[in-house]
């Protein structure tokens, strides 16, 4: 993809943006199918992916990549990524493959490994790899999985990305009968202000 010029709009640059994102997305997903690794997409892109399902319109862009492993598969996951050109760098307690050698942190591709608390403080673990699904263009978390990720993590951006799941029919008052009581408690107050 070509630097950003000054002569396009920034509406255009929007576009380029969220093109230079879905690339990221599409290379480390395919060099992981390539090595034979299990991996899930998680976060906004996991969200967009079930949201998409159901109403295209009602897809939200996202700027994070965010990939579910194994903490044993790391090193394989190393060697897979960097030869699709990503750098793993391990910062502030985070495991990243940033897209290129002078890339940012916002540039990057995310770890979270399966089965494990995403920081400590979090109700639950993330799930297990075995809780993914197959999508046309990459392997993504479960619908209910991706749910439980959300409102543990429970974040401006994940109350929003939960908000257009249930805008689209993806959740809806029976889902918190499925949940651990604090989040269940957490998708009633939202089920009740779908606005915010």
């Amino acid at each position: 993809m070509a630097p950003t010029s000054p002569q396009l709009s920034g509406w255009e640059r929007v576009a380029q943006a969220v093109e230079k994102v879905r690339l990221r997305l599409k290379r480390a997903a395919e060099a992981l199918e390539r090595a034979g690794i299990a991996y899930a997409v998680v976060g906004g892109h996991a969200g967009a992916e079930w949201v998409g399902r159901v109403d295209p319109a009602a897809v939200r862009n996202t700027q994070d990549v965010d990939i579910l492993i194994r903490r044993s598969d790391l090193e394989a996951v190393k060697t897979a990524l960097a030869s699709a050109g990503f750098h793993y760098r391990h910062s502030s307690s985070i495991d990243m493959f940033l897209d290129g050698p002078r890339a940012k942190a916002r540039d990057a591709v995310h770890i979270v490994f399966a089965n494990e608390k995403v920081r400590p403080e979090y109700v639950v673990a993330a799930p297990d790899l075995t809780e993914s699904v197959a999508g046309a263009a990459f392997r993504t978390i479960r619908l209910e999985s991706l749910v439980r990720m959300k409102l543990t993590s429970f974040r401006d951006k994940d109350r929003t990305h939960l908000r257009d799941m249930i805008d689209v029919g993806l959740i809806n008052e029976t889902w918190p009968e499925r949940l651990t009581t604090e989040l269940a408690e957490r998708l009633r107050q939202l089920l009740a202000t779908p606005e915010g």
